[in-house]
């Protein structure tokens, strides 16, 4: 596996400091280390659903970790496995028997950039190795297995994939989906691994999680509406997938229940208790306010 210390020695001497940039340049060597040594036809699809995203997770992994104590190369193997449990469910989601996209990130999808058994197995195979890549963090016994566990949880029936449950059915409800039941939707298909990223680095210092767990619900649920209101205002080619869908299958969203001004005024609000949430921080934590409100801001 690569050696993310040195990396990480390297960024700092070329002055790559943003938090983000530095966590997807160390997640993507990770990456790309392992998948360049397949020989089974895997590493190229693998390597192409996981770099060239956002990196958001593993950046919650690595900062929160930060704030303990606990350095972005020390904490990476951490992130390795949020994003690869990321990217095995956008492969999956981008499915015909599921979302059916031919576009993520402004890219063929796994599926129509080689087929739909590869991207079955394709998915499979980063699940599996995000397990292998929690497990290297170099802390306690207890640390790791705090890690695992709640990882196989988060991503699991109670957590994203029951999300991604809830979703399938929704679409053919004979009634649209209230408030209340879209918010528990998105709390497992989207919240459940971005709450657990931003309680990751408590984790790693066997640390008090409160306030990471509230930080991560919040920012989790102001994702989700950011997302249904690019999926109204975006531009395809901008955002880097199809807009409109939801509006086009009558499928209820925050937007449409909410209003788009309403859905925005929501989402803020999130973003600005979540960084509440940080307040026993202080000055220490700017870095993760910012990437609150970096998450109302986006533009894909």
């Amino acid at each position: 596996m690569a050696d993310t210390a040195h990396l990480e020695t390297q960024l700092e001497r070329v002055g790559l400091r943003d938090g983000r940039t530095r966590v997807a340049r160390l997640v993507e060597v990770r990456v790309t280390a392992y998948t360049d040594g397949l020989r089974n036809g895997l590493g190229a699809p693998m390597k192409h659903a996981v770099v060239g995203g956002k990196m958001l997770r593993g950046f919650f992994v690595c900062e929160t970790a930060r704030l303990h104590g606990i350095g972005y190369g020390q904490a990476v193997p951490a992130a390795v496995a949020i994003e690869c449990i990321h990217a095995y469910s956008l492969v999956h989601d981008d499915l015909p028997c599921m979302d059916d996209d031919d576009l993520r990130r402004g890219s063929p999808t796994v599926h129509v950039k080689w087929d739909e058994a590869t991207a079955v197995l394709v998915g499979d195979a980063l699940q599996a190795f995000a397990f292998e890549e929690v497990v290297r963090f170099d802390g306690s016994a207890e640390a790791r297995l705090a890690l695992s566990q709640s990882l196989a949880q988060a991503a699991g029936a109670e957590g994203m994939v029951g999300g991604q449950v809830l979703d399938i059915a929704a679409e053919t409800a004979a009634v649209p989906l209230t408030l209340d039941q879209i918010t528990e939707l998105q709390a497992g298909k989207t919240g459940a691994l971005l709450t657990w990223s931003c309680m990751a680095g408590a984790r790693m210092a066997g640390a008090d999680v409160a306030p990471f767990q509230t930080y991560g619900d919040k920012i989790g649920l102001a994702f989700q509406i950011a997302d249904d209101v690019l999926d109204v205002v975006g531009d395809a080619a901008e955002v880097g997938k199809a807009t409109q869908k939801d509006a086009d299958a009558g499928k209820a969203t925050f937007v449409s229940l909410l209003g788009l001004a309403e859905a925005k005024r929501r989402a803020q609000a999130l973003v600005d208790d979540a960084c509440d949430a940080l307040a026993p921080f202080g000055a220490d934590a700017n870095t993760l306010r910012e990437a609150a409100q970096f998450v109302v801001s986006r533009s894909n």
